[in-house]
């Protein structure tokens, strides 16, 4: 684990309850990756499962999270990130409560502050949710 969920603060402007990533995994610029535990308390789960909403929100904190530990690690701060635009949206499955699921972003295309990235959740090994979402981020 390279960012456990105590030092998450220091790199997304989120706060509880919507913090929706647990740890950062590894980070590269060619590749992020986070764990999240679904529990039964989470404001995005309904019926036992973590909706498609959460996994989005997931993704997109698992993307701030990372661009903002790159930064750091380039000696600046953080910057905020937005989500401008969900595209190739695919659910396959919903994780239930008390699942893990592990998460991973790839940056694909860099134009200006827009960055183009492709998100997939996964639980043991079966994807739950892929999409690439467009994050905006502030300069």
């Amino acid at each position: 684990m390279l960012v456990s969920k105590a030092a998450l603060h220091l790199y997304i402007p989120h706060r509880p309850p919507f913090v929706m990533i647990d740890n950062l995994v590894s980070i590269s610029p060619e590749r992020f990756e986070s764990d999240f535990f679904v529990n039964e308390e989470n404001i995005l789960v309904e019926n036992g499962f973590f909706q498609e909403s959460g996994l989005i929100e997931n993704i997109a904190q698992t993307c701030a999270a990372s661009f903002g530990f790159l930064d750091s690690e380039g000696g600046g701060p953080p910057k905020i990130g937005y989500i401008g635009a969900v595209s190739k949206l695919e659910v396959f499955e919903l994780p239930a409560v008390n699942s893990v699921i592990r998460t991973v972003v790839t940056p694909m295309h860099q134009l200006g502050n827009i960055y183009l990235v492709k998100g997939e959740s996964f639980l043991e090994g079966r994807i739950l949710l892929g999409c690439e979402m467009k994050i905006v981020v502030t300069q």
